[in-house]
């Protein structure tokens, strides 16, 4: 694992793919890509899709306050906090060159960000299981809000109590069952002990509570009509947080935007369909692959 001081503190990064004689990252002509993962989870995450990119250069971070990077020193962990050091960490680690930005959930919201602020050059944009709709309103509302009551209970526990809250077994089980939508029993199992091994890595209460409160606050829309250049959307028929009508609401409102929908998947594209969703990649990546880079 790699590791760079930045401003708000240490981000480590594991890479994927292959180099060229002098080391450097070798890409197919969109840039080596920078992938982004999802709330509470780390690298690992994105994984499986992105060790599928056959040729390809990646780089897959931990979110600040995820995994095994640094929480935040000198920003909150917002949305605009986070966008900042997505820019930091790409001009640290890829200098002078433009790049590939791959982002799955709330990822996906921290790279439309950052592109919308213009924190990153980027050639072209990947974004799995978009948070393509407010969170808060909607027909998910209902399950949102329950989520918001659990983190609201975690912040008003005392520290111990919050803290094993927050990374109850029992709790993460029942999430990761609810997402999954497999009905393969060997899938089913690994996807739980994913879950189990990487949900409740986050740095401390304080900065996941921030960070939710950051995912469920903000989503892709809100920038789309800013993201002046090609967008993939990798979405799923059955995703239980946005619903497949606000996906394609998403796509009408990009500039230059392309959706593509694994059917027979929720959220969890990463896990259930890497096979398929680094194939719509792939594709993507080589249509591409003669923009400047």
């Amino acid at each position: 694992m790699h590791e760079i001081e930045l401003p708000g503190g240490v981000t480590r990064w594991v890479t994927y793919g292959v180099t060229d004689t002098a080391g450097e990252a070798a890409d197919a002509g969109a840039g080596p890509v920078i992938a982004v993962h999802g709330f509470r989870g780390d690298h690992h995450g994105l994984e499986p899709v992105v060790e599928r990119l056959a040729g390809r250069h990646v780089i897959a971070p931990d979110l600040p306050g995820f995994g095994a990077s640094d929480a935040f020193t000198d920003r909150p962990h917002d949305i605009d906090g986070y966008a900042r050091w997505l820019g930091e960490f790409s001009r640290a680690v890829v200098p002078d060159r433009p790049v590939t930005l791959l982002g799955h959930s709330f990822g996906s919201i921290v790279v439309a960000a950052a592109l919308a602020q213009r924190q990153v050059e980027a050639s072209v944009a990947v974004l799995v299981n978009p948070i393509g709709a407010p969170a808060l309103k909607g027909p998910k509302a209902v399950g949102t809000g329950a989520a918001v009551f659990y983190y609201w209970l975690a912040s008003a526990l005392p520290a111990r109590a919050g803290n094993a809250l927050l990374r109850s077994p029992a709790i993460v089980r029942t999430m990761s069952v609810m997402m999954a939508t497999t009905r393969e029993p060997e899938l089913r199992r690994w996807i739980h002990a994913q879950h189990d091994a990487y949900f409740s890595l986050f740095a401390d209460r304080s900065s996941l509570l921030e960070a939710f409160r950051a995912s469920v606050s903000h989503d892709v829309s809100e920038y789309a009509a800013r993201l002046e250049l090609p967008v993939l959307l990798v979405a799923a028929a059955q995703d239980q947080i946005t619903p497949l009508t606000a996906e394609r609401r998403l796509a009408g409102l990009l500039p230059d935007g392309t959706l593509e929908v694994i059917d027979g998947v929720g959220h969890l594209i990463h896990y259930e369909k890497p096979a398929e969703a680094a194939a719509l990649i792939d594709g993507f990546l080589a249509s591409h692959a003669s923009r400047p880079s």
